[in-house]
């Protein structure tokens, strides 16, 4: 668990000095914020704990800052998102129940690639952390399976604005990082009570993790607020130790959304913001 933990601190090390930025800069950034409510499916595949796909209902709290920053100019866009997802799900025979639940947090950095009037293409990168995990309550033994992980990604953003719509489509995918999985068989009992714990960080890229975030929405200006409506799709695959794991989910997002000066809560007008 050492190596996993000076990865963490290194990573957390390498975010705080990308983001620092001084007081007199913070109070002149325009900050895009937004809450969405997200319903929809879920699919999940433990092999660690069944074989079966258990398909069933997701739910989810999605937050998001999208902010201006000094860096290159005033042109990199720093985003932050912070995710709560629960889902409860059954196997095929609709015999048995398995309960998922993750909390993310990403940090991205993105910068303009093609700007027209109208139109925006950006690109970049940064990094993500995930903690949660999946409960069947038909295992005994095993009746549970931690879902932990970290990794550093590529992204791409579009934003396309037609008459007072704004669109947005958003592409990301993880290319480097670690995660947890014991081996098959291998017990948590085994692992935090008898301090076996032989393989259970494992580095992660494309030939074991296989993941890609989907994420579209529509902006609709209504008086002094925002609405905002889009769908997320999530697909998230690892093999590692002769173990499986997918997860999938589709949800439909509606969520509100405020643009100001940070600090100061100072509305923007549109013709300033830094999203529309």
């Amino acid at each position: 668990m050492q190596k996993w933990c000076i990865f963490i601190l290194l990573l957390f090390f390498a975010i705080n000095c990308l983001s620092q930025e001084s007081k007199d800069d913070v109070v002149s950034q325009l900050v895009n914020r937004s809450t969405l409510i997200g319903l929809g499916k879920a699919n999940i595949t433990d092999t660690y704990l069944s074989p079966l796909e258990y398909s069933g209902t997701s739910i989810s709290l999605l937050s998001e800052n999208l902010k201006a920053t000094h860096y290159f100019d005033g042109a990199l866009l720093l985003q932050q998102q912070f995710e709560i997802q629960i889902a409860q799900t059954k196997n095929p025979a609709k015999s048995a129940s398995a309960y998922y639940g993750d909390v993310v947090y990403g940090l991205n950095g993105y910068y303009p690639i093609i700007e027209t009037t109208n139109f925006r293409l950006l690109g970049g990168g940064g990094w993500d952390l995930s903690v949660g995990g999946i409960y069947n309550e038909r295992n005994t033994n095993n009746s549970g399976s931690i879902k932990l992980s970290t990794n550093l990604n590529v992204n791409a953003m579009a934003l396309y604005n037609l008459r007072k719509f704004t669109f947005r489509w958003q592409l990301g995918t993880p290319f480097m990082g670690m995660f947890f999985s014991p081996e098959y068989g291998h017990s948590y009992y085994e692992i935090f009570s008898l301090g076996n714990s032989k393989g259970v960080v494992n580095f992660a890229s494309f030939h074991n993790q296989i993941a890609l975030r989907n994420y579209f929405t529509v902006d609709y200006p209504l008086s002094k607020i925002t609405l905002r409506v889009g769908y997320l799709g999530d697909y998230y695959k690892t093999d590692i130790n002769s173990l499986i794991t997918n997860i999938n989910s589709h949800q439909l997002m509606v969520g509100l959304v405020f643009e100001s000066e940070n600090l100061s809560g100072r509305k923007v007008s549109r013709s300033r913001s830094v999203y529309y």
